[in-house]
């Protein structure tokens, strides 16, 4: 610090505007305007760094990130954020720059997010949250997942199956608000208003559109103009924003400041809240400030499993990850030899892993409601998973009715994931959603918040599904029930010490993309960043196809699966069709050749120590989030 201001001395004191040789005005302005030039030169022959200056509203939450902040991977021994926008990877760190608990980051993450990726998450929807405290070894989970209005029914879809995922009749009485606070109480160092201060400015001081909101908002065009809330958002003039252009959503920025200061009451029973359920009364939905009221998150111990010496930390039913997870990895692991998912032949028994896991999950449903613990205790068991494997055969796959799936898939989608570890190598991983890109496809004029339509991932009785399967009872609708889901947020533990964080968005494609990163890591050795660039192979069991990757990703980067392995898999039966997209996973891991031991000040472990090793944090290309560290 010393050294900074001796350097900056000169401009400032004695070499200023008065002094022993009078400078002038002219000559001290010529001076200003030639550094500001040769400044813009640099900025623009550099690539693109004016364009901050230019756009963005003024905001200094969205500035872009410059030449040597654009990597898709980051090291350091006091903390990380991957999250999928850069800009939101950067607030989380500021909030452990300032002494924050991995929480306090992962609140004003998943709100940045809200504001700058709104088509995939936000103040509206709902998510999981797996949190680690290092100093005790303990780890909950938060379940904010959206819950079915009081007025919700079985068969309310019955005479107009459209408005399951479409128009505020869609919508699920949303816990991403409250679930933050219950984490934050909890866990929180820092302010709560703290945390909100960089969604506000974002939200009220505008931000600049990224590619992937970009390409999102394009899709989504005819939705967009149709909806009067997302049009003044997202076409202000008449036409959709583009890449570069600055987008202000200042009644967002008036609800936040609400709750930042008045806590979640403001949104659960209060104007914020009052103001969202007249829109969406208004716009054919029936949430009342009744369903917001007896909003409740569920906290409880996470799920967890022991898989090739690690032991996987999740979120339990009514997530569907923890389980999908873990019966893959079993399975895998019941070979019992380190090479099975190795190579050709290892992307085979995987193909078929997955095909007997999708089988298996759609018995499950929320607990609250369903008896599953038969079916959570297979998932779990390696015994179970023996079982499977003794069904899968090197040299062929077999036709849907083989693998015995008794009910329709859940074709969930989208959502934004990060993950978070701060100096004390506590660790968040923190999935949220509003379903389908920009939810509902409803945006509430008078509180800036897009609805999400979580219905959508309910079962129910009268569907036609794609699978031609039945829809699976454990998933139907009740009042206050909360929907399937494919989220799969995760942090791994190996000898009592932090492994990894990992978790996913991309609905259905979640668990095959989580699985595949960490058996690339954990179990075949590849370093995170490849782990996660690796190309990546999807199956729904119906349609019988193998996706694989083959797209251009939006920052220049080709994806594909090997010729080798296609043609391995073709041999074996598989029917492969090429996919342009996927999911997107972050994910961030803790070498520990080096270790330095921290004793445990408080609980019950006090005797045992906290390794701080050397910390890497990777975000997905497919999505060009960045990730930062302190």
């Amino acid at each position: 610090m010393e050294q900074k201001k001796k350097m900056e001395a000169p401009l400032l004191g004695n070499h200023g505007l008065v002094n022993d040789n009078r400078k002038s005005w002219s000559k001290a302005l010529r001076f200003l305007l030639a550094v500001i030039a040769l400044t813009i030169v640099g900025l623009v022959l550099s690539g693109g760094g004016l364009s901050s200056w230019v756009l963005g509203g003024g905001n200094k939450y969205d500035k872009r990130a410059g030449a040597n902040e654009t990597a898709d991977i980051v090291e350091s021994d006091q903390g990380v954020v991957a999250a999928d926008d850069g800009r939101c990877s950067e607030i989380g760190v500021s909030m452990l720059r300032q002494g924050g608990h991995a929480v306090d980051a992962a609140v004003a993450t998943a709100l940045c997010l809200g504001v700058v990726n709104p088509m995939a998450s936000g103040f509206g929807g709902g998510g999981f949250m797996i949190v680690r405290s290092s100093s005790t070894s303990q780890t909950q989970a938060f379940d904010m997942r959206e819950t079915a209005p009081s007025a919700a029914s079985q068969n309310m879809y019955e005479n107009n199956p459209k408005s399951k995922a479409f128009g505020a009749l869609a919508m699920g009485v949303p816990g991403e608000i409250a679930g933050l606070h219950k984490a934050w109480l909890q866990h929180g160092r820092l302010a709560w208003k703290t945390l909100f201060k960089p969604a506000i400015e974002l939200a009220r001081d505008g931000f600049t559109i990224a590619p992937y909101l970009r390409q999102h908002i394009t899709k989504s065009a005819e939705m967009i103009m149709n909806d009067p809330g997302l049009r003044q958002v997202f076409a202000p003039n008449g036409e959709l924003l583009q890449e570069g252009d600055t987008c202000y959503n200042v009644e967002l920025g008036h609800s936040l400041e609400a709750v930042a200061e008045q806590g979640p009451q403001a949104f659960y029973n209060g104007t914020v809240g009052e103001k969202l359920v007249k829109d969406v009364r208004e716009a054919g939905g029936i949430l009342t400030m009744e369903d917001l009221r007896n909003y409740r998150v569920d906290v409880m111990d996470a799920m967890a499993t022991n898989v090739s010496g690690y032991t996987i930390i999740g979120m339990p039913p009514p997530s569907s990850g923890t389980l999908g997870l873990s019966l893959v990895l079993n399975i895998l692991d019941s070979y019992g030899d380190s090479n099975a998912a190795e190579g050709s032949l290892g992307l085979h028994r995987l193909v078929e892993a997955i095909k007997h896991m999708f089988a298996v999950r759609m018995n499950l449903g929320d607990p609250r409601f369903v008896e599953i613990s038969e079916y959570v205790s297979d998932m779990l068991s390696p015994s179970f998973a023996k079982q499977i494997q003794q069904k899968i055969l090197d040299n062929t796959t077999f036709p849907p009715e083989y693998y015995m799936s008794r009910w329709s898939q859940l074709r969930d989608h989208g959502t934004s994931h990060f993950c978070i570890v701060d100096i004390d190598r506590n660790a968040v991983s923190m999935t949220t959603t509003i379903n389908y890109p920009f939810g509902a496809g409803v945006l509430s004029p008078s509180t800036g918040i897009v609805l999400n339509n979580e219905m959508d991932d309910f079962s129910t009785p009268t569907e036609i599904t794609p699978d031609k399967l039945p829809p699976a009872p454990a998933n139907f609708i009740q009042p206050n029930k909360r929907p399937l889901s494919s989220m799969t947020p995760i942090i791994v533990i190996k000898d009592n010490q932090l492994a990894g964080v990992i978790g996913g968005s991309g609905g259905i494609n979640i668990i095959p993309a989580v699985t595949q990163v960490f058996v690339n890591h954990f179990m075949l050795g590849m370093g995170p960043l490849d782990a996660v660039q690796n190309p990546r192979i999807y199956h729904k069991l119906i349609p019988n196809v193998v996706f694989y990757e083959n797209w251009t990703v939006i920052d220049g980067d080709h994806i594909e699966l090997e010729d080798e392995r296609k043609i391995f898999l073709k041999e074996r039966g598989h029917q492969l069709q090429a996919r342009a997209g996927g999911a997107i996973v972050q994910f961030a891991v803790q070498t520990l050749q080096n270790p330095i031991k921290m004793g445990r000040k408080h609980g019950k472990y006090h005797n045992d120590n906290i390794f701080h090793g050397t910390l890497t944090a990777v975000c997905d290309p497919r999505k060009n989030g960045r990730p930062a560290a302190i």
